[in-house]
C-alpha cells in the first residue's frame, strides 16, 4: 500500500484531503508541523487549537496523527528570512518560504525516511505533467486557486506531492467535511500571517532583531523633504493608509530606499510600471526560456492574469514586460507565470 504523510492544518481542506486519500485506498499518516513557540491563539495554522482540531480529525476517519517539530527550521526559513527582507526594504510573502522549504523540504525528507513515497495538502491546485514538455508543473484549479503561492517547488517535490482537493470547489469540500461529521467543517480559513497574528509587522520586527531602524525623511520623486518616516520597516509599495503625513493630497508610497532610509512619495499614477525584474526564478512546466516567450503572469496572489513577455537577463533571473501597466510592483513578493492553466516558473520580484 503506498504511504502519503498528509500535513494536517487543522483546516477543513487538509481535513478533507486525509480523508479522500484515505477513500482512495492510501496509507494515510497525519502530521501536524510545531512551528513556534506561543502559537496558541485561535485560528492560527499552527496554533495548539489546530493541532486539537487536527488530531481530533484523524481520530474521526481512522488515521494515525503525529506533531513534527521543525521550530528550529521555521526560525531559520521563514522568521528571519521575513525580518530580513524587510531591513532590505523588500516586502516578503513568508507562506510562500513556508511552503517551499518546510512543507515542501523539511516535511517531505521526514517523510520519506518513515517509508512514505508522498507528501499531501490541502492547497487548491493540481499536480500535473505538462502534455507538450512532461515537465511536473502545478495546474490551477477552478475554485480558489492557490497555484501562485506553490510556484517555487522543485521538480523532485513535485513528484513526491498528491494535491486530492484541487479537482474540488470549497463548497463542495466543505460538505464533504459535513458529510462525515468532521468539527471543522465550517471552520473559518486562517487570513493572517501566523507569528504575527495582529497584524503589526514593525512591532514584531523590531522585537525580534537587534538591528537599527532609524528614522528618516518622506520625499518626494525629485527628493524634496516631505515629512519623517518611523523607519523602513514600517511601509511598502503602494501604501497610503498608516503614512502619518498630511499632505493635502492623496500619497503612495512608491519606493523605498534604504542606502538613503528614505521613504519615497507619490501619485497613484507613480505606482505603474510594465518592467518587472524576477530573481531566483524557478522554471516549472517549461526550463528556463533561452529567449523571449509569451505568458500570462500575476504580481500579487488577488491579481488577476495579465499578458506579459519574460525574457533571461542573467542567471535565474528574468525580466518580465506586461502589455499594460501593472500596479504597485512590490519587490519581495512573488512574479509567477503561466501558460494557460500551467504554472510556467515564478521567483521573486527585484
Amino acid at each position: 500500500m503506498t504511504r502519503v504523510v498528509v500535513g494536517m492544518s487543522g483546516g477543513v481542506d487538509s481535513s478533507a484531503a486525509a480523508y479522500l486519500l484515505k477513500e482512495q485506498g492510501y496509507d494515510v499518516i497525519g502530521v501536524t508541523m510545531a512551528l513556534f513557540d506561543g502559537a496558541d491563539e485561535e485560528g492560527l495554522c499552527c496554533g495548539l487549537s489546530a493541532t486539537e482540531d487536527a488530531r481530533a480529525v484523524a481520530d474521526r476517519i481512522g488515521i494515525p496523527h503525529y506533531v513534527f517539530n521543525f521550530k528550529k527550521e521555521f526560525k531559520e526559513k521563514v522568521i528571519d528570512y521575513f525580518i530580513s527582507e524587510y531591513l532590505r526594504g523588500a516586502t516578503p510573502n513568508p507562506c510562500i518560504a513556508c511552503n517551499r522549504y518546510l512543507k515542501w523540504e523539511t516535511l517531505l525528507n521526514r517523510s520519506l525516511e518513515i517509508n512514505a513515497q508522498y507528501i499531501a495538502t490541502g492547497h487548491y491546485a493540481t499536480v500535473v505533467k505538462h502534455p507538450v514538455t512532461g515537465r511536473y508543473t502545478l495546474k490551477t484549479a477552478d475554485s480558489k486557486d492557490q497555484t501562485y503561492a506553490l510556484y517555487n517547488l522543485t521538480q523532485y517535490q513535485l513528484e513526491h506531492t498528491i494535491m486530492p482537493v484541487g479537482r474540488y470547489s470549497k463548497p463542495e469540500i466543505r460538505n464533504i467535511a459535513k458529510k462525515i461529521g468532521l468539527r471543522v467543517a465550517d471552520k473559518p480559513d486562517s487570513q493572517d500571517i501566523c507569528f504575527v497574528p495582529d497584524g503589526d509587522y514593525s512591532s514584531f520586527i523590531r522585537e525580534n532583531t537587534d538591528a537599527d531602524i532609524p528614522e528618516g525623511d518622506f520625499v518626494d520623486s525629485k527628493g524634496n523633504v516631505l515629512g519623517r518616516h518611523k523607519g523602513i520597516t514600517s511601509y511598502t509599495i503602494g501604501q497610503r493608509k498608516g503614512l502619518g503625513i498630511a499632505l493635502g493630497i492623496p500619497a503612495y508610497v512608491t519606493k523605498i530606499d534604504t542606502e538613503k532610509n528614505q521613504v519615497v512619495l507619490g501619485s497613484n499614477e507613480d505606482l505603474f510600471k510594465t518592467r518587472v525584474l524576477v530573481r531566483d526564478y524557478n522554471p516549472m512546466c517549461l526550463e528556463m526560456p533561452a529567449g523571449e516567450i509569451r505568458v500570462s503572469g500575476k504580481l500579487r496572489y488577488t491579481q488577476p492574469k495579465a499578458d506579459c513577455t519574460i525574457r533571461p537577463v542573467g542567471e535565474n533571473m528574468i525580466e518580465a514586460v506586461f502589455d499594460t501597466p501593472q500596479r504597485a510592483v512590490t519587490p519581495g513578493q512573488a512574479a509567477v507565470f503561466y501558460d494557460g492553466e500551467y504554472v510556467v516558473g515564478g521567483g521573486t520580484i527585484v
